[in-house]
């Protein structure tokens, strides 16, 4: 994340265009396809023994519950500052690196069947707070607006307002779209609600006690990556001799535009992420604090 850094030609609005490709990456774009024709999927589960621990002694003093969902992003965030290929995206057939961290969500008003969802947006900023404490403040505030202010999110309004467009009209103006997005020229109003356009869009179907291993990317906007997270479980965690013991886990799935790094950087990139969760300590430190891993 280089939000200091000097834009040059060739350069989005949101992101720097990579200029030190090889030749191969160089040409995928032109040969494999669209995003969703080059969907990587992985799933793995994540120990929660130490997360929880964590999250049980942050609640002592916490006005806002700190849960699951708040450690994992924070941890996403530490993982893709320290691994910045994650952050890449593909745009105009050329590789970007995204000039921020960011994530999206979905929130639902109230839990039943006629509560309505709001796609919410938030980013982790380069500040010498806790990292887990500001994902934590800017998750609980965008929520609190959505279930206690009855806010609605700039990304429904703006849906709204594109549906008042008649079909045939609106099949054209969104063909326009897509290539405002090509060209880096989408409207600012647009832009700026766009829950596609963020590093990760993240499912917490946790939250509403489901699991899944596999949610499709979509050709429209910038997003590479989508995290499905599940409910927490107990799972057998088995000993050289045989004995075993039941621990907290959470399964997440990962799908990931496979254009964007090697099979090598993402699975390195899941190691950091889970030696993470299982040293949540990391987490009060500022995002761009280096650490030593054991």
């Amino acid at each position: 994340m280089e939000k200091e850094k000097k834009k040059k030609r060739g350069d989005r609005t949101d992101g720097y265009l990579v200029r030190d490709l090889d030749p191969l990456h160089m040409f995928m774009p032109y040969l494999m396809g669209s995003r969703t024709e080059n969907e990587a999927v992985m799933n793995e589960e994540f120990d929660l023994t130490e997360a929880i621990k964590f999250i049980e002694k942050k609640n002592e003093n916490a006005q806002y519950r700190y849960t699951y969902f708040h450690l994992i992003v924070a941890a996403l965030a530490k993982t893709i500052y320290m691994r910045p290929k994650m952050n890449r995206f593909i745009a105009g057939n050329r590789y970007y690196d995204r000039n921020n961290i960011s994530f999206s969500f979905v929130a639902k008003n109230k839990m039943s069947d006629k509560g309505e969802e709001s796609l919410l947006i938030i980013e982790a900023e380069d500040t010498q707070e806790s990292l887990v404490d500001q994902i934590h403040n800017k998750i609980c505030s965008e929520v609190y607006k959505v279930r206690e202010e009855k806010q609605v999110d700039g990304t429904t309004n703006a849906i709204k307002w594109l549906n008042k467009i008649p079909r045939p009209i609106l099949k054209l103006v969104c063909k326009i779209l897509f290539w405002m997005v090509y060209h880096d020229c989408l409207p600012k109003a647009l832009h700026d609600f766009d829950p596609y356009r963020t590093s990760v869009f993240i499912s917490n179907l946790g939250s509403i006690k489901m699991s899944a291993s596999y949610h499709h990317l979509i050709n429209w906007s910038l997003n590479s990556v989508f995290i499905l997270i599940n409910k927490a479980k107990k799972t057998p965690a088995f000993n050289e001799d045989g004995t075993y013991k039941m621990v907290d886990t959470i399964s997440m799935g990962f799908t990931i535009d496979e254009r964007i790094a090697d099979g090598f950087y993402f699975a390195r990139s899941i190691e950091l992420f889970k030696y993470i969760l299982t040293h949540p300590d990391i987490l009060d430190l500022p995002l761009t604090q280096d650490f030593t891993m054991d």
